[in-house]
């Protein structure tokens, strides 16, 4: 009998209209609805999707199977020696196997029975014949069947030893290989079982467990192991390491960032340093939710792998660069180029000295000196010869953190206070289609010379820590406002300093710093520091990283970006190579301005006029004073080159400057009503060619 289903006019008509709204392939009759609702399987496997997965796990198959080549041919000897060993019982396994036809044992049970028969019945005549027949047959079959054996044998003696040398290895090799196999045992083994060079060989299991062992999954009872991660993809071999993508079961009030807060637990349960595993959440715009979750586990350190070729900068192969693009700033752990934009941002660095920081950090500035639309600020807290090239190029520089030098920066300040009104009031006045956002366009800065100014300041905490309360207030105020307003300008704040504590760097100006990079610093809490407060806890710690991670950092560029990176490697000499072609470049555009047209020492090489260094070193270190006492004239000149300066008295100052020309109006100044030994500016100067000092 047949149900049937009654329905009002009103069901009949959410039926009808829930048939005209649902598709065909959806409706709860059709048999293949599931079937047909199904996405469709990727048809290549995850390895294969890309050029570059395939590529790099190609190359990790070759680097592999030559890896083994090696390790078997090495023992080549030792398998020959045992395959022989193991030929020798096989042959004797062989003939004990052929020994029951080769002595007729077929025969032998009944010779056996009749003579059985025979010594209880001697008199049975009959008996003693068939005993006698059948021993004769038994012995015409020995005979037999041992000469033709002796014969194959003799043959093949002879054969193999009449042969040519290849055929009779062939021959030897084709008899050793079954007599081998024949000989081996339940546990032997001809080839050595080589472990692969993988630090770990990931699999799912292994996996779960480890996530198990730090909490993050339940335990199970009895014969139930536990919830278990559902793997989207992998585990797999992704270039030099193990990459998979999974999602955390559901019910077990996990995320994501329950994940990456334990990734140090979570690399030591793989049996790996935390600096090879590299996890991230997986967002809703690549496919992802709250608890998916990317890791990658390499094969070793990715940073400090031996024989990889040095991270040159890609700047010392270009001409001229614009930071309207994201500037070329290193490579992360699987080898992908880091670029970092820096239009409308601010930068901070931070670290533990020896680390990189500075060198890093001038990657940014090395993009902008090969942008002639760059105006540089700058002022070096340490004093050193990291910024000097900057002389040429600099529309202000300022070095050392001694008392003129904090004027210069105050005074650089307010400056640069003073252009980003003046840019500000520009933008009120232009038109909407000139000016739609009222931040700076590339038209706009063409059209009104306006452009980019990047503030480079390097170890801050050296300015800070020097001054009294209500300038340091001062300064920190204005550089928030650089910070904070200073993008929409066309202004890009680049900051550097060790750990920045609330007393050297204060919380209200890194707090507003939107791109921070730190090397390697003593624990999690220098890190937050750095990198912003919480970041360890979301897996940004740089205090993983160890001293051998010289030009390592962790790079933040949101609230949720983060990424290791090897900063690209640009020394020295090449750092002041770029500043020599920043500054033609300025030169041929007219955008060279402030201090770096009267650059002594640039100047001069492009005229090919010789300076002494000691004359153009006390110009710079007199850069903001009119007089200095010779005391703070030569801490001055120990700060910016203590190797050649470190040993100087003010008799061998005066002896130096005397050589070079200089001639002193007066040996005594006077600054703030305190008189005292010192020197001139204007006696400096006036023993530099005219022409030069324009």
């Amino acid at each position: 009998m047949t149900d049937t289903i009654d329905l009002t006019k009103d069901d009949a008509a959410v039926v009808a209209a829930a048939e005209e709204i649902v598709e065909a392939v959806d409706r709860l009759d059709n048999p293949l609805a599931d079937w047909l609702t199904v996405p469709d399987a990727p048809v290549l496997p995850a390895w294969a999707r890309s050029w570059a997965s395939a590529k790099a796990n190609m190359a990790a198959a070759g680097r592999l199977a030559w890896w083994h080549a090696r390790y078997h041919g090495l023992r080549t000897p030792k398998y020959l020696l045992k395959a022989v060993l193991l030929a020798a019982r096989g042959f004797f396994r062989a003939c004990r196997g052929l020994w029951p036809t080769l002595s007729a044992q077929d025969h032998s049970a009944a010779v056996k029975a009749l003579r059985a028969q025979v010594k209880a019945k001697p008199e049975d005549v009959d008996l003693a014949t068939r005993l006698q027949i059948a021993h004769a047959t038994r012995t015409n079959s020995r005979r037999w069947r041992f000469g033709a054996a002796a014969v194959a044998v003799a043959a093949a003696a002879g054969g193999i030893l009449l042969a040519p040398p290849l055929l009779q290895a062939g021959i030897l090799a084709a008899v050793t290989v079954p007599l081998a196999y024949l000989g081996r045992g339940k546990e032997t083994h001809i080839l050595d079982q080589a472990a692969p060079p993988l630090r770990i060989d990931m699999n799912a299991q292994q996996l779960n467990d480890a996530l198990r062992a730090v909490g993050l999954l339940k335990n199970g009872k009895g014969d139930d192991e536990g919830p278990k991660v559902t793997c989207i993809n992998g585990p797999l071999r992704d270039g030099n390491g193990w990459s998979v993508l999974f999602d955390l079961p559901r019910g077990g009030g996990k995320t994501a960032a329950d994940v990456l807060a334990k990734r140090t637990a979570i690399a030591a349960e793989l049996g790996v340093d935390e600096i090879q595993v590299i996890m991230s959440r997986v967002r809703a715009a690549k496919g992802g939710h709250a608890g998916r979750v990317s890791m990658w586990v390499a094969d070793d350190d990715p940073y400090l792998l031996d024989g990889a070729p040095v991270n040159n900068s890609p700047l010392l192969k270009v001409d001229q660069f614009s930071v309207w693009e994201p500037i070329p700033f290193g490579r992360d752990a699987r080898g992908n180029r880091i670029n970092v934009p820096v239009i409308w941002q601010s930068l901070f660095f931070g670290g533990l000295p020896r680390r990189g920081k500075t060198f890093t950090q001038r990657l940014m500035t090395a993009a902008g000196v090969l942008d002639p639309w760059v105006r540089h600020y700058v002022a070096d807290g340490k004093g050193g010869a990291d910024w000097m090239p900057m002389r040429g190029i600099a529309h202000r520089y300022v070095t050392g953190a001694e008392d003129d030098a904090l004027a210069g920066l105050k005074l650089m300040l307010k400056e640069l206070i003073r252009e980003m009104e003046r840019r500000f009031a520009l933008f009120r006045t232009l038109p909407l289609s000139v000016c739609p956002q009222g931040k700076l366009t590339p038209l706009i800065q063409t059209k009104y010379n306006l452009p980019w100014i990047f503030v480079t300041i390097d170890e801050l905490q050296e300015y800070l820590t020097s001054m009294e309360k209500d300038e340091k207030d001062d300064v920190i105020n204005d550089l928030c406002r650089i910070a904070r307003r200073g993008p929409a300008a066309g202004f890009i704040s680049n900051f550097a300093s060790q750990r920045p504590d609330a007393d050297s760097v204060p919380t209200k100006l890194r707090e507003i710093i939107t791109i921070r990079y730190s090397t390697q610093v003593v624990d999690q809490t220098s890190s937050d520091m750095v990198l912003g407060k919480g970041k360890a806890a979301q897996g940004a710690d740089a205090s993983v990283l160890s001293e051998d991670h010289v030009g390592v950092g962790v790079l933040v560029t949101g609230p949720a970006s983060f990424v290791t990176v090897l900063g690209d490697y640009l020394d020295g000499p090449a750092f002041a190579e770029l500043c020599v072609r920043g500054r033609t470049m300025r030169q041929t555009l007219g955008q060279l301005t402030g201090d770096a047209t009267g650059d002594l020492t640039s100047a001069a090489n492009e005229q090919g006029v010789t300076i002494p260094a000691v004359i153009s070193d006390v110009l710079e270190v007199m850069a903001n004073s009119t007089r200095m006492f010779t005391t703070d004239l030569l801490q001055g000149l120990v700060n910016l080159d203590e190797d050649t300066y470190g040993d100087w008295n003010p008799e061998k100052l005066a002896a130096a400057l005397e050589g070079a020309g200089v001639t002193r109006s007066s040996k005594q100044v006077k600054i703030n009503s305190v008189n005292n030994a010192g020197y001139q500016r204007r006696d400096i100067e006036d023993a530099v060619p005219v022409e030069l000092l324009g």
